[in-house]
């Protein structure tokens, strides 16, 4: 582990060094608090420092201050050094953002110590800091696939939604179903229904943009966000997502297991909401299954149907006769 010995000292920064070493610690040797703080700003800084109260150019508490006003999630832990020893003077240093606080001269036993407990404070930080990434993790990927899971998705949803209307840009949803995909469980087994839906996540993540995002919604539906930058078109990426799906091959107990998805997209304009775009695009994707499955159908005045790219006047008015029956069955 890296030691910062801020000392200005030369007597005192060679025995500071000479304990450090002894210790197994790697010593980073600096003699005035500015220098001091330069090696502080730099990626790999030292976690564990050792601080002279009077420096030049900067002081041991006007460092510990700026430390602490930067909030990180993995603060130094400070060593103050100084001859100080006055209750005033503890309670001043300590308040300025010191971890600990050993009055010169001092015991090099005491200090290597004090040191050791330095030490063990920036491991078990550090383990903490591992454990809450963890469990971030956790909280916001589905643990099968590994992609985003419901909530994260359609946060960053309603994230990308928000900027797309206040700096006046596209964004599109592509809600994605695997079709057949109970058959697959009732034919293969979950064990392979399960190496399915992987397959199929690793799958579009290879298709995706640096710019797209992509989650599980629930069970076998996903949901593609496109903020549709680029030459690529939404249309062209959906189509392209469908084709790659179906070309690609998950090998099975008794061969290749085929495996095919229907789309359902819809277009973000100024009024959307989030909940209207799902239920838009949820509507496109019914679509799309009534119409064969194994491609993409796209919801009513998005630009993709405008234009004709995927979804014909008859396909539209086919969506309109069944809204119409349905209507009229719930009503009998």
């Amino acid at each position: 582990m890296k030691v910062l010995i801020a000392e200005d000292d030369s007597t005192s920064r060679r025995i500071l060094t000479a304990i450090l070493k002894k210790c197994g610690y790697d010593p980073v040797v600096t003699e005035d608090g500015q220098a001091a703080w330069d090696i502080l700003k730099q990626a790999d800084a030292p976690k564990l420092l050792l601080l002279d109260w009077n420096m030049p150019k900067m002081e041991g508490p006007e460092i510990c201050r700026l430390l602490r006003q930067e909030r990180t999630s993995d603060p130094p832990y400070v060593i103050l050094l100084t001859s100080r020893d006055e209750k005033g003077d503890i309670v001043l240093g300590l308040d300025a953002g010191a971890n600990d606080y050993i009055v010169k001269p001092y015991d090099p036993k005491e200090l290597q110590a004090r040191i050791r407990v330095g030490g063990r404070m920036i491991e078990l930080q550090a383990s903490l800091a591992k454990a809450y990434a963890e469990l971030s993790h956790q909280a916001t990927h589905d643990p099968l696939t590994g992609v985003l899971n419901r909530r994260a998705v359609l946060m960053r949803l309603s994230e990308e939604l928000e900027r797309a209307k206040r700096e006046k840009g596209r964004l599109s949803i592509g809600m994605c179903d695997l079709d057949h995909f109970k058959k697959i469980n009732d034919t293969h087994g979950h064990l392979v229904g399960d190496n399915v839906l992987t397959a199929f996540t690793r799958c579009i993540e290879g298709q995706l943009r640096p710019y797209d995002s992509f989650g599980r919604y629930g069970g076998e539906e996903f949901l593609v966000i496109s903020t549709a930058s680029g030459k690529e078109s939404d249309g062209q990426l959906y189509e392209r997502l469908c084709k790659r799906v179906a070309a690609n091959r998950i090998s099975g107990p008794s061969g290749p297991v085929p495996v095919t998805v229907s789309i359902g997209v819809a277009e973000a304009t100024e009024q959307s909401c989030v909940d209207g775009l799902l239920r838009a695009a949820d509507a496109a994707l019914y679509r799309a299954k009534a119409e064969g499955r194994n491609r993409v159908a796209y919801a009513h005045g998005s630009k993709a149907d405008q234009a004709g790219d995927g979804a014909s006047e008859l396909q539209r008015k086919s969506a309109d006769i069944r809204q119409v029956c349905a209507a009229e069955v719930a009503g009998a």
